[in-house]
């Protein structure tokens, strides 16, 4: 009686998992036939373009704004990048490139300006933070991929061209900037009596580098007779994650810089700071403000959950996102956000930003733009 009880009781486990296994089968082989079914759908309108299309176009404007619309309707930091735009954005996080010297974004089909860069053409001629570029060269911006506005923008060192810019407190004006090669020094420094002071500009390759000597000839200059250290973030759109740790990492003797979470939990991700402080636990402030992004929210969010830094100044941009560059053999790479960055507190800053410990408005003509100036949370 119990071998059949147990026979039964096996039979019917088997039957049950078989079960499941063939319903898990049928659901994944529906899921391909939807898929298959909208892939036809795609070659469909593609050959219908290609044959009734009132203009010539080659294939590889179709099928790549094809791709580009797929990762733009994402989120507004995934795009593709095509075998040119790959490489000056190669070029740019080595830290040197030609153009203007703004970072930019996509908002309702206009560009946006993330920020100027210290010193580059656009920042000498006025453009800021929150500026929507809406024609280049008087041809009008709506229709176009961020990468195809970005080699417009883009071209031969000592050229020009014409910006038409629509800023919410101004009627929309022209404004017209000579292309340069733009080297990035990403990190100044001065001292201010007993004080010193840091700027950094963006996030790349040189970055790390450039802090460690500004530190030190700070140190070499004032000795023990530094009583803080002021670190610039204000209008830093970002740049690249290890550098935005190593910063943090300069002012900490221990502890969590940030953690990054991916789909995958087994992918999640931990930066821990390691001994040594270049501003040997002196007070330190960091100025912040709408145009301070990514990687700058970065460093004010682990030095503010540290206890290590009070972030002075306006609630930051809220770019709590991670992209990752996926080269695509000789066809360029795609830029897709893979993950979200989370403070050491676990706060997501996406969307929210980081809030000052202390809030000091901008001076007047930056008030009154702050009014205006798009965040993270505005891009959708």
């Amino acid at each position: 009686m119990k071998k059949t009880i147990v026979s039964t009781a096996a039979s019917a486990i088997i039957l049950l998992f078989f079960g499941t296994a063939v319903a898990k089968a049928d659901e994944a082989k529906k899921k391909d036939q939807a898929t298959y079914r909208l892939l036809n759908l795609f070659g469909d309108v593609f050959e219908r373009v290609r044959a009734s299309y009132v203009k010539d176009i080659t294939d590889k404007k179709l099928i790549e704004s094809a791709i580009n619309g797929m990762l733009n309707s994402l989120d507004p930091h995934s795009n593709y990048l095509n075998k040119e735009s790959f490489k000056k954005m190669q070029v740019q996080t080595r830290g040197k490139f030609g153009g203007l010297g703004i970072e930019v974004t996509m908002e309702n089909g206009f560009v946006k300006v993330i920020s100027p860069i210290d010193g580059t053409p656009a920042f000498k001629s006025g453009v800021q933070a929150g500026d929507l570029i809406t024609h280049l060269d008087e041809k009008p911006v709506q229709g176009l991929s961020l990468s195809e506005a970005v080699k417009l923008m883009r071209g031969k060192i000592g050229t020009e061209i014409k910006l038409t810019i629509r800023r919410v407190s101004t009627q929309p004006f022209d404004v017209t900037i000579i292309r340069a090669v733009i080297p990035i020094r990403t990190v100044r420094s001065r001292i201010e009596g007993d004080i010193g002071y840091v700027r950094i500009s963006s996030f790349s390759q040189p970055t790390e580098d450039g802090l460690k000597k500004a530190m030190n000839k700070i140190n070499r200059e004032l000795k023990d007779r530094m009583k803080g250290l002021i670190i610039d973030l204000r209008n830093n759109p970002g740049g690249l994650l290890d550098q935005a740790v190593a910063v943090s990492d300069a002012f900490l003797e221990k502890g969590e810089i940030v953690s990054t979470r991916t789909r995958e939990k087994r992918d999640h991700q931990r930066f821990n700071a390691r001994k040594g402080d270049l501003a040997h636990g002196k007070p330190i402030i960091i100025l912040l403000n709408g145009g301070s992004a990514s990687a700058s929210e970065i460093v004010a969010g682990a030095l503010q959950d540290q206890k290590r830094a009070i972030i002075l100044g306006t609630k930051s941009f809220g770019k709590g996102s991670v992209q990752t560059i996926i080269p695509l053999g000789n066809n360029g790479a795609m830029r897709l956000t893979t993950a979200l960055y989370f403070t050491p507190s676990g706060r997501s800053i996406q969307k929210i930003g980081i809030e000052p410990d202390i809030v000091v408005e901008q001076a007047r003509i930056e008030a009154i733009d702050k009014n205006h100036r798009q965040r993270e949370a505005d891009l959708r």
